[in-house]
């Protein structure tokens, strides 16, 4: 199998989102870091295979899953979360359908999208068929869960806890520098 190589960082265009909180979401405000989007990461050529060869040489996150999105809104509580879009297109949402500051998105094969723990997220639509991704978490933090911001008992003190997870280190794409290390404080 080739390896696989992300886009340049000098040529890489990543959108930055900083989510308010709405509802029963804690969103940006869990972890005050942004909701990042590495748009066109990676070649139109990748395989699921090689992204998670990818994801495992730079040694942050553990590849979990091959999957789509979920259509009901949740986030975690546990664990920050890498999705690398390995086919087709959809349009995403995050940070509440109904928070006149979400986001929505359309990404596709290539874009790779970096979750704090408490931003929600969805599908909203399959634009292209057979959209799917592979799911990864940081090392050491593999244990992730769902919640649904709906205010359901013991969901609040999750909520609270994520302001102690860890911020990465290291770029889960690309290592020693990268997008999510920008303002590490």
């Amino acid at each position: 199998m080739a390896r696989l190589v992300p886009k340049a960082l000098s040529d890489l265009r990543v959108s930055r989102h900083m989510i308010p909180s709405f509802g029963h979401l804690p969103n940006s405000s869990a972890t005050s870091k942004p909701l990042f989007i590495y748009h066109s990461c990676f070649p139109p050529t990748l395989t699921p295979s090689a992204v998670e060869a990818h994801l495992q040489s730079t040694g942050v996150v553990s590849p979990q899953w091959r999957y789509t999105m979920y259509t009901t809104t949740h986030f975690h509580s546990t664990t920050h979360e890498v999705l690398c879009i390995t086919s087709g297109s959809a349009r995403l949402c995050f940070g509440g359908e109904d928070n006149p500051g979400r986001v929505e998105e359309e990404l596709e094969k290539g874009d790779v999208v970096v979750i704090p723990a408490g931003v929600g997220h969805r599908l909203l639509e399959e634009v292209e068929k057979g959209f799917e991704m592979v799911g990864a978490y940081p090392v050491g933090s593999e244990q992730w869960d769902m919640c649904y911001g709906k205010g359901s008992k013991g969901e609040e003190e999750k909520v609270n806890r994520i302001k102690g997870l860890k911020w990465f280190e290291r770029d889960p794409i690309y290592g020693d520098q990268g997008p999510v290390l920008d303002g590490r404080g």
